[in-house]
C-alpha cells in the first residue's frame, strides 16, 4: 500500500481532522492489507507464511470490530457498511 493510498483511506475513516488511530481508521487500514494479501494467495497457494499473517490480520480486524460494536453499535453498523463487511 503506497503512501497516498493509505492516507486516502485514513481521511475517508477518520472521526475528527486529526484522528490516525480509532478502531475505524485501523479496521478500514486492515481491510485494504486483507484484500492486498488475499489476492496475493490466490496466486501463490503455497506461501503459507503469508497465510499465516492474514490469519493474524483477520484476528485482529475481528477484535477491533467486537470493541467497537460494544463501544458504539452505531458507529460500527456505519463502518461495515461503509467497507462493505458484511452481507
Amino acid at each position: 500500500m503506497d503512501k497516498a493510498k493509505k492516507t486516502e483511506i485514513i481521511t475517508g475513516n477518520a472521526i475528527h481532522k486529526s484522528d490516525t488511530g480509532s478502531a475505524e481508521v485501523q479496521v478500514a487500514l486492515l481491510t485494504e492489507r486483507i484484500n492486498n494479501l488475499t489476492g496475493h494467495l490466490a496466486a501463490n497457494r503455497h506461501d503459507f507464511a503469508t497465510q499465516r499473517g492474514l490469519l493474524g490480520l483477520v484476528g485482529k480486524r475481528r477484535r477491533l470490530l467486537s470493541y467497537l460494536t460494544k463501544e458504539d453499535v452505531g458507529r460500527y453498523r456505519k463502518l461495515i457498511k461503509q467497507l462493505g463487511l458484511r452481507k
